[in-house]
């Protein structure tokens, strides 16, 4: 667990930590170290089944927990063994969210 800010109304949170790439292999060895976390892959996304990411140099993962004020929504990155992490309140606004990183890369 650790402490973030949420993206869409700035709280400060404690929620599962992305696990970071140990560089050691590729993006799907990665998604090997989400195994028993809160963490899972997001290889599409939309009802169109658009991919997400570009495997194995781009890879998407979801997490969802409970605090003591309601549901927390994340997302996760590993491009090109970089992590990173971006939670919300809301989880429009973390789909919103994804789908605009998602066609950004």
């Amino acid at each position: 667990m650790a402490t973030a800010d949420t993206a869409d109304t700035a709280e400060r949170v404690t929620a599962p930590v992305l696990p970071a790439d140990d560089r050691a292999g590729d993006g799907y060895d990665w998604t090997d170290t989400l195994e028993g976390t809160a963490w899972s892959v997001l290889p599409n996304r939309a009802s169109e089944g658009w991919d997400a990411g570009s495997w194995p140099n781009i890879i998407f993962a979801v997490a969802r927990t409970r605090d003591r004020a309601g549901e927390l929504f994340g997302y996760g990155t590993c491009v090109e063994g970089d992590t990173s992490t971006h939670w919300f309140r809301s989880q429009d606004a973390c789909f919103e969210a994804i789908t605009a990183e998602v066609f950004f890369h």
